[in-house]
């Protein structure tokens, strides 16, 4: 880093770095900006955004990750994920699409929420690969119960399901640990600070991508019955070649930080 060899800035530019090579240790090291770019390619070191990493302070951390993987590998059929995507605001929301040369779609520019937001309290199913939700006005012990009873119903034979979510205090109430205690259900929950370890994760990027980008609901009646068509298409093509790209899209981006696989312990040490 450039800090580290006295120079008064925190990143080096090729223009910068040429200079400083002229004279580092009283050598000449002549080189341009294009031969130091190929050389640093060819080292496999290019130009990229710095990335932030939150760590979990949570001491129960890897019981939880291990927990959560051993549910996953033994009962796969038994398990189910939950969580809120959100806020649904509305209002226009960019993103990409096809068109004329030259001519991108446009939507108004506007910052305004005069409809307030949404939560999609979003339930996955992890061997069937199925995914519903509804959306709420707010996050709370009432909805995430009500949630929690649809995925219980969703296996109605009664034998013992997992639910992976994360630490929210309307996640855990004493209501809601009662109920799961009587129905057999067993709530994994994700460390702090490591939702990415909840599988439903990676499901909320193609909803944000196929429902939210390129969007101008007029209200949320209009968002919640795209968003709910969406879901129907999307079960009845789970396997479709547009929503694996985006959840691998997604999940990489959550898991890319630090080198981190699926458990949550960097790549070099999983073994």
């Amino acid at each position: 880093r450039p800090t580290k060899l006295g120079q008064p800035f925190t990143r080096w530019s090729l223009r910068k770095l040429v200079a400083y090579l002229r004279k580092v240790h009283g050598r000449v090291i002549r080189i341009g900006r294009e031969a130091l770019r190929g050389l640093l390619a060819r080292r496999g070191v290019t130009f990229q955004r710095t990335k932030t990493w939150k760590e979990s302070p949570d001491p129960d951390r890897e019981a939880k990750l291990d927990r959560i993987e051993e549910v996953l590998d033994r009962f796969p059929d038994r398990v189910f994920a939950f969580d809120e995507f959100g806020p649904l605001g509305i209002r226009p929301t960019g993103g990409s699409g096809w068109a004329a040369r030259k001519h991108p779609e446009r939507v108004p520019a506007t910052y305004h929420r005069t409809h307030g937001v949404r939560y999609f309290h979003g339930c996955y199913s992890f061997g069937d690969d199925r995914l519903w939700g509804v959306n709420h006005r707010k996050k709370g012990a009432v909805n995430t119960l009500a949630a929690l009873k649809s995925i219980r119903a969703a296996r109605p034979d009664g034998a013992p399901i997992y639910i992976i979510l994360d630490n929210l205090s309307a996640h855990k109430g004493p209501d809601i640990r009662r109920w799961a205690t009587k129905h057999k259900v067993e709530l994994c929950f994700t460390p702090t600070y490591a939702s990415w370890a909840n599988p439903i994760e990676a499901h909320f990027g193609p909803l944000r991508q196929f429902t939210i980008a390129n969007s101008n609901y007029p209200n949320h009646t209009v968002q919640t019955r795209t968003l709910h068509a969406y879901l129907r298409w999307r079960n009845a093509n789970a396997r479709h070649c547009d929503v694996l790209a985006a959840e691998r899209k997604e999940r990489a981006r959550i898991r890319s930080e630090k080198g981190i696989r699926w458990g949550g312990r960097p790549a070099a040490t999983a073994a």
